[in-house]
Protein backbone atom coordinates (compact mmCIF):
# COMPACT_ATOMS: atom_id res chain seq x y z
CA UNK A 1 0.00 0.00 0.00
CA UNK A 2 1.20 3.49 -0.83
CA UNK A 3 2.01 5.98 1.88
CA UNK A 4 -0.52 8.80 2.14
CA UNK A 5 0.34 12.33 3.20
CA UNK A 6 -2.17 15.10 3.76
CA UNK A 7 -1.21 18.73 4.28
CA UNK A 8 -3.72 20.49 6.53
CA UNK A 9 -4.22 23.69 8.49
CA UNK A 10 -6.16 24.97 11.47
CA UNK A 11 -9.94 25.51 11.34
CA UNK A 12 -10.20 23.87 7.92
CA UNK A 13 -13.50 22.07 7.33
CA UNK A 14 -12.25 20.57 4.06
CA UNK A 15 -9.20 19.20 5.89
CA UNK A 16 -11.46 17.58 8.47
CA UNK A 17 -13.68 16.14 5.73
CA UNK A 18 -10.65 14.76 3.86
CA UNK A 19 -9.35 13.08 7.02
CA UNK A 20 -12.79 11.54 7.66
CA UNK A 21 -12.90 10.29 4.06
CA UNK A 22 -9.50 8.64 4.42
CA UNK A 23 -10.42 7.13 7.79
CA UNK A 24 -13.71 5.69 6.56
CA UNK A 25 -11.79 4.04 3.72
CA UNK A 26 -9.32 2.53 6.21
CA UNK A 27 -6.44 4.60 4.85
CA UNK A 28 -3.61 5.37 7.23
CA UNK A 29 -2.11 8.77 6.59
CA UNK A 30 0.55 11.15 7.78
CA UNK A 31 -0.81 14.62 8.55
CA UNK A 32 1.37 17.69 8.17
CA UNK A 33 -0.17 20.85 9.65
CA UNK A 34 1.33 23.72 7.63
CA UNK A 35 0.73 26.14 10.53
CA UNK A 36 2.92 24.11 12.88
CA UNK A 37 5.75 22.74 10.72
CA UNK A 38 8.38 25.18 9.49
CA UNK A 39 8.71 25.09 5.72
CA UNK A 40 5.72 22.78 5.27
CA UNK A 41 3.70 25.30 3.26
CA UNK A 42 6.55 25.88 0.81
CA UNK A 43 7.09 22.12 0.55
CA UNK A 44 3.39 21.56 -0.13
CA UNK A 45 3.23 24.29 -2.79
CA UNK A 46 6.28 22.87 -4.51
CA UNK A 47 4.98 19.30 -4.49
CA UNK A 48 1.46 20.38 -5.54
CA UNK A 49 2.66 22.33 -8.59
CA UNK A 50 1.89 25.72 -7.06
CA UNK A 51 -1.45 24.94 -5.41
CA UNK A 52 -1.76 26.88 -2.18
CA UNK A 53 -5.08 25.64 -0.82
CA UNK A 54 -5.47 23.01 1.87
CA UNK A 55 -5.85 20.14 2.10
CA UNK A 56 -3.44 18.71 -0.44
CA UNK A 57 -3.27 14.92 -0.58
CA UNK A 58 -0.47 12.73 -1.91
CA UNK A 59 -0.25 8.97 -2.47
CA UNK A 60 3.50 8.39 -2.33
CA UNK A 61 4.70 11.25 -4.56
CA UNK A 62 1.54 11.28 -6.72
CA UNK A 63 -0.52 14.44 -6.12
CA UNK A 64 -4.22 13.56 -5.80
CA UNK A 65 -5.47 17.09 -5.11
CA UNK A 66 -7.74 18.24 -2.32
CA UNK A 67 -10.92 17.00 -0.71
CA UNK A 68 -13.09 17.38 -3.82
CA UNK A 69 -10.74 15.25 -5.91
CA UNK A 70 -10.45 12.59 -3.19
CA UNK A 71 -14.25 12.48 -2.84
CA UNK A 72 -14.67 12.10 -6.60
CA UNK A 73 -12.23 9.17 -6.55
CA UNK A 74 -14.19 7.61 -3.70
CA UNK A 75 -17.51 8.01 -5.55
CA UNK A 76 -16.02 6.41 -8.68
CA UNK A 77 -14.61 3.53 -6.59
CA UNK A 78 -11.09 4.42 -7.74
CA UNK A 79 -9.61 5.45 -4.39
CA UNK A 80 -8.59 1.96 -3.27
CA UNK A 81 -7.15 1.14 -6.71
CA UNK A 82 -4.84 4.16 -6.53
CA UNK A 83 -3.56 3.03 -3.14
CA UNK A 84 -2.33 -0.36 -4.40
Amino acid sequence: MKSVTIYTGPLCNYCDAAKRLLTRNNVEYKEIDISKVDGAMDEMISKANGKRTIPQIFFDDHHIGGYDEARALEKENKLQDLLK
